[in-house]
């Protein structure tokens, strides 16, 4: 059910509760296919000349969050609890007292995953209605959410974090945008810095279909620029309701300023 304040949460549940999407059942799956359904009828990328009326895919982006009327079964990528591969990768290591900048952050479930293993960390989403939703749905967290394009970011940021973690935003950009996107994201990692990719894996000789777009090997290699080298690409095989994933580690060096 959904409360007054647009918040996603199960029938008996108390309004500041956790919440999972497992909770919502066949239902949200229904609502999201037809959602889905209605997404894909007003995606310029769905039709010849796409890349042309919507380049960055910024008028799109507006269009999930505005026809998803704060259902969040309307939003492709909100899955109302922070994502597995990100979780894993979470629980072996420490990011305690680390500046972190979750990438597209959507409704704020894996920005919170971040701070909750101990990061100090800023979200930002292109979308105003995208950061107020996870301002609503997490009113006592300490995330800074912010608005933001990644393609025009603050000069602030600029070196500014020792983790970056983006997931699942470049599979939702045409291909020819996916250079500047690293260049954009190189640019946050401070050194000594790690950039944590996660995205749905293609084969390189792949029809890509789309959008989404899974990147290939190669686009992932690609990311390796701005100082920033390749130090770990895991091909994760499908599993489950999981497709296959890459998940990819790229580090700063120290000294590199």
């Amino acid at each position: 059910m959904i409360d007054s304040k647009g918040l996603e949460r199960a029938p008996g549940e108390k309004p500041n509760s956790t919440f999972s999407q497992r909770a919502l059942g066949e239902d949200f799956a229904h609502r999201r296919a037809r959602a889905r359904e209605k997404l894909d009828a007003v995606d310029p990328h769905k039709r010849a000349g796409g890349i042309e009326a919507d380049p960055k895919r910024r008028e799109w982006f507006e269009a999930v969050y505005s026809l998803a009327e704060g259902d969040p079964a309307g939003v492709p990528w909100a899955h109302l609890e922070p994502r597995p591969l990100l979780e894993d990768w979470l629980a072996a290591r420490s990011i305690v007292g680390l500046r972190a900048l979750d990438v597209g952050c959507g409704l704020g479930d894996n920005a919170e995953a971040l701070a909750r293993a101990g990061a100090h960390v800023v979200a930002f989403d292109l979308v105003a209605r995208a950061v107020q939703w996870a301002r609503e749905r997490f009113p006592q967290s300490e995330v800074d959410y912010q608005i933001a394009d990644l393609f025009d970011a603050t000069s602030e940021w600029r070196g500014a974090f020792d983790l970056v973690h983006e997931l699942y935003t470049l599979q939702a950009l045409p291909e020819a945008l996916l250079p500047d996107a690293a260049r954009a994201l190189a640019a946050f990692v401070a050194p000594g810095g790690t950039l944590l990719v996660i995205s749905r894996a293609r084969d390189d000789n792949e029809e890509m279909g789309g959008p989404p777009w899974p990147l290939a090997r190669k686009d992932v290699e690609a990311f390796a620029v701005g100082g920033l080298r390749l130090v770990s690409l895991e091909d994760i095989p499908a599993s489950g309701h999981l497709a296959r994933h890459w998940r990819a580690e790229f580090r700063r060096d120290e000294a590199d300023g």
